[in-house]
């Protein structure tokens, strides 16, 4: 588990991270998004004792991780794919972390077979490709079957096929019982990945959610209907705080009430219904709605 409490980071007079506190579980992939400048990449360099906060905690099973044994076998993470010596080969570079942490030479190439290294292993890490890089990158952060895992954009630089392995992965590691902490760019990869959101913007908590209920709440997902009587039902839904808009004579769409709340509600009125289902916002539909107002770095839409 992690746990963040009233974290803060100040790099002089700018905030990176403001008063954020966060419990993520074990058994399921939390996706972490905000828009560039966020904070994401600081709060999970302060989780991993590369920044100190100015104020606040990060806690890996209830310590900091400075203060854990052979940290590897507790938290695994890919932060930076390119960040390691560029003459090492792949496995001399997974060797020599795995010996300052303990753990048998057996498994370095263990988690070269996992992640489809094994047969560049001898390669110089300078001469492989970014895709490369990160699968290198997540072998080291299986290295220590660690019960904690964290990851910057897993997916940069990976084949569509590269990209529906690590989505798979992640979610076998979740399935293991695992606290998986996924920072990404790509809403429809995470839409597809990801159990929770937790939304940072200008490094504040914008929100803390399961995924159903992130998409759920955009004004974007509507319930649309079909019936011959219309009129009546949107005289109902509206007595009952439901926005109706009529899309044409025997359509409606509802927002602000699940479909079982508008089902309900013709039944109870005795109105005969010819369709009714969900149209979801996407992911990304979602996001932008949440973090229009935090986005620092953003450039003019084409068109306006």
């Amino acid at each position: 588990m992690i746990s963040l409490r009233d974290l803060t980071k100040r790099y002089g007079d700018r905030v990176a991270v403001d008063d954020l506190s966060l419990e993520l579980k074990p058994g399921a992939v939390t996706g972490f998004l905000g828009p560039n400048g966020a904070g994401k990449s600081t709060t999970m360099r302060l989780v991993l004792g590369l920044d100190r906060p100015s104020a606040g905690t990060a806690l890996v099973g209830g310590v900091p991780y400075h203060r854990i044994k052979n940290p590897l076998r507790t938290v695994g993470a890919l932060l930076d794919a390119r960040a390691l010596h560029p003459g090492r080969s792949g496995r001399a570079h997974l060797l020599a972390l795995a010996r300052s942490n303990g753990i048998p030479r057996r498994r370095v190439d263990e988690v070269l077979e996992m992640v489809g290294m094994a047969g560049a292993a001898g390669k110089r890490a300078g001469t492989l490709s970014l895709g490369m890089s990160q699968r290198l990158g997540i072998a080291a952060a299986l290295l220590g079957d660690p019960e904690v895992l964290l990851f910057d954009e897993p997916v940069n630089g990976l084949d569509p096929d590269g990209v529906r392995w690590v989505r798979g992965l992640m979610r076998s590691l979740a399935a293991e019982g695992r606290t998986v902490f996924v920072s990404s760019h790509l809403m429809s990869e995470m839409q597809l990945t990801a159990d929770h959101l937790v939304v940072i913007g200008k490094g504040r908590l914008i929100m803390d959610a399961p995924l159903a209920e992130v998409i759920a709440g955009s004004s974007l997902t509507a319930v649309l209907v079909r019936t011959p009587h219309a009129g009546d039902l949107a005289v109902r839904l509206r007595a009952a705080g439901i926005r109706v808009d009529r899309l044409g004579e025997n359509e409606l769409e509802a927002t602000g009430a699940p479909v079982e709340r508008v089902g309900d509600l013709a039944y109870e009125a005795g109105i005969r219904l010819h369709g009714l289902r969900t149209r979801e916002a996407s992911l990304e539909q979602a996001y932008q709605e949440l973090t229009s107002g935090s986005v620092e770095y953003g450039a003019e839409r084409a068109g306006a």
